[in-house]
């Protein structure tokens, strides 16, 4: 049996990691298996399912902790366990170094995927980032990466142009995703919310990135215009205390539900009538392309890659266009019915089983 050590910080329940779990599920455990080294020593969103798998976790300290016993740890894990596969999750180029460790270590085929199309602002990381592409990139095998916009910032226009990274989607099961009324009921009675209530969503990590401020912007126009609305914000984060008290300042407390990290996404779809995901950047956010999957409008903004709109549901709209507009774009799909996307998916390849079989591919053969 061949066997894939996943290195990335937390198996949480991040795009990336959901990503990989959506490949894991899938692949065939008769040929090949996932491992995942991680540098949080508390229990992980999806370590239990990843142990229930047959899949193996090593806990080793972080770069930022100590490079010396993190260089150690990876080399051990790759070393004893003769791993000749090895993937690293990740947007910034310096986490090419890691690849270089495994190589060392005596990893033949090595991994890098990107995870996203920016790090952020910051001189240090855009330093990081260049110096990544000069010493580490050499010891990438195989380049993948969820879209263009993705594919360009972490490897490279030179190296995307000339074909050398592998796009490999977002894929999800489609059928797992699709609308579903009873779902729809369970989850509105859940939360005590009425069938006519207009329901705005969204569902990331609460952080700078996916730009929790802004939505709740949005949404106070959209409560002024349309007072039968809520706001269902899925995830957790470091803003998330900050973004309870934006919400409180705007007397909005009734109005906005923050649920936590969720584990029935589909079910949390069906219930939403429309999806806002105004993001300063992204790689190929799953949420959206879940979204779609359960027929949902999705306004998102123009910073995320064209690639995301398989099924002509998304709607692009300038960050630096007013909170008013874009809460009238939101509120013109109030009187829109779900549609069935399967099709499309499929058409478009981005079902799970297809992806699967291509990463196979791609990877082990």
């Amino acid at each position: 049996m061949k066997r894939l050590l996943c290195i990335i910080s937390a198996m949480n329940a991040g795009g990336a990691e959901t990503f990989l779990m959506k490949l894991y599920r899938k692949l065939d455990k008769t040929k090949y298996q996932m491992d995942f080294c991680v540098n949080e020593p508390k229990k992980g969103f999806y370590d239990d399912e990843i142990e229930s798998l047959g899949g193996k976790i090593y806990v080793i300290p972080s770069k930022s902790e100590n490079i010396k016993k993190f260089k150690k740890g990876l080399f051990n894990v790759v070393e004893k366990n003769h791993y000749e596969y090895v993937l690293r999750v990740t947007s910034n180029a310096m986490g090419f170094y890691d690849l270089k460790v495994a190589k060392d270590a005596g990893a033949k085929r090595c991994i890098a995927r990107s995870s996203n199309s920016s790090d952020g602002d910051g001189w240090k990381i855009k330093i990081a980032h260049i110096l990544g592409r000069m010493f580490y990139q050499k010891y990438v095998d195989i380049k993948l990466a969820p879209s263009d916009l993705a594919a360009r910032y972490t490897f490279g226009d030179k190296e995307y142009e000339k074909g050398s990274v592998k796009i490999l989607h977002n894929a999800i099961d489609v059928d797992c995703f699709q609308y579903s009324e009873n779902s729809r009921k369970r989850i509105r009675n859940e939360f005590g919310i009425s069938d006519d209530c207009y329901i705005v969503g969204h569902i990331g990590r609460i952080s700078k990135q996916k730009n929790h401020d802004f939505i709740i912007d949005i949404f106070s126009d959209i409560v002024s215009k349309h007072p039968n609305s809520k706001l269902m914000l899925v995830g957790k984060g470091e803003l998330e205390n900050q973004i309870r008290d934006k919400v409180d300042k705007l007397y909005l407390e009734d109005k906005v539900i923050l649920t936590g990290v969720r584990s029935d996404i589909p079910a949390l779809l069906s219930a939403f009538d429309v999806f806002l995901f105004p993001s300063l950047y992204e790689g190929m956010p799953n949420t959206v392309i879940e979204a779609q999957a359960s027929g949902l409008p999705c306004i998102i903004s123009d910073t995320i890659t064209k690639e995301a709109n398989i099924t002509g549901l998304v709607y692009y709209v300038p960050l630096n266009v007013s909170k008013k507009k874009w809460a009238d774009i939101v509120l013109s799909f109030i009187s829109k019915n779900r549609i069935n996307t399967k099709e499309e998916f499929l058409k478009e390849k981005y079902d799970i089983d297809s992806i699967v079989k291509e990463f196979e591919n791609i990877v082990f053969e």
